[in-house]
């Protein structure tokens, strides 16, 4: 009759059982990492962007320069940016740089009053006008992250079809979108008076909202794959165990 070794039948539990937790840590990790990766920058946020347009645009971050805590952002003003108002925000001090001594603004820097913290989040916000011929065009905000020790240039440019968050340090950005239609305008209209432009600009609103709904949640998607995969091998160790142990 053959019989079983105790210590033996401990030792191959405990080695399956290690094996599978670490399939789990590896999914958890993927889960985890994936959307850390891609709010890991200095953000530009508009509420809406329109040739022309007046609108707000919140630049934020939630860490500091590798762990250091964050004392000021630096936010450079592109062109395509008809006139811009710094937000009076509590906790931070605001200077202006213009181009000239009347031209426009070309610099707005932050300064916070006590340093923030790595992990914890601050918003800015800017009032701006974009420019009558921006339409189309994808306004980068280059900001210097100036922290106790050290600091970030958020200032790299993407070249066409790269993936910004594959940059190290990619500057945030704006894309313009094209003047809002005037209701009261000529435009082509349907019997029942709706302006067929203003339509066909609400859908692409629609599609672009859409689309960056989905690439924000394609980490989410990407990490919940992972973490499929990791039961699976769960479930698989734990039949391999069950058929040695018969």
């Amino acid at each position: 009759m053959n019989s079983t070794n105790p210590a033996s039948t401990r030792s191959t539990r405990r080695r399956f059982g290690a094996r599978a937790a670490a399939a789990l840590l590896g999914a958890a990790a993927l889960v985890i990492a994936a959307p850390l990766a891609a709010q890991a920058h200095v953000t530009a946020t508009p509420d809406t962007a329109t040739a022309g347009g007046h609108g707000t645009i919140t630049v934020a971050f939630s860490h500091g320069c590798d762990g250091s805590p964050t004392t000021s952002l630096a936010i450079t003003i592109p062109e395509g940016i008809a006139s811009v108002s710094p937000t009076l925000t509590p906790g931070w001090q605001i200077d202006v740089q213009r181009d000239g001594e009347n031209g426009p603004v070309s610099l707005i820097t932050y300064t916070a009053d006590q340093a923030v913290p790595d992990g914890i989040r601050a918003a800015l916000v800017l009032g701006v006008q974009y420019a009558e011929d921006s339409a189309g065009e994808t306004l980068a905000f280059p900001v210097n992250q100036v922290c106790e020790v050290g600091n970030t240039n958020w200032a790299e440019i993407a070249d066409a079809g790269v993936d910004p968050h594959s940059l190290d340090a990619p500057a945030p950005t704006v894309t313009v979108g094209e003047a809002a239609s005037d209701e009261h305008g000529s435009g082509d209209s349907d019997e029942h008076g709706s302006d067929s432009a203003g339509s066909d600009e609400h859908d692409m609103t629609d599609a672009s909202a859409s689309e960056s709904t989905e690439a924000s949640a394609l980490p989410v998607v990407l990490g919940g794959a992972g973490l499929v995969l990791g039961a699976g091998a769960l479930v698989v160790a734990l039949l391999a165990f069950r058929r040695t142990r018969s």
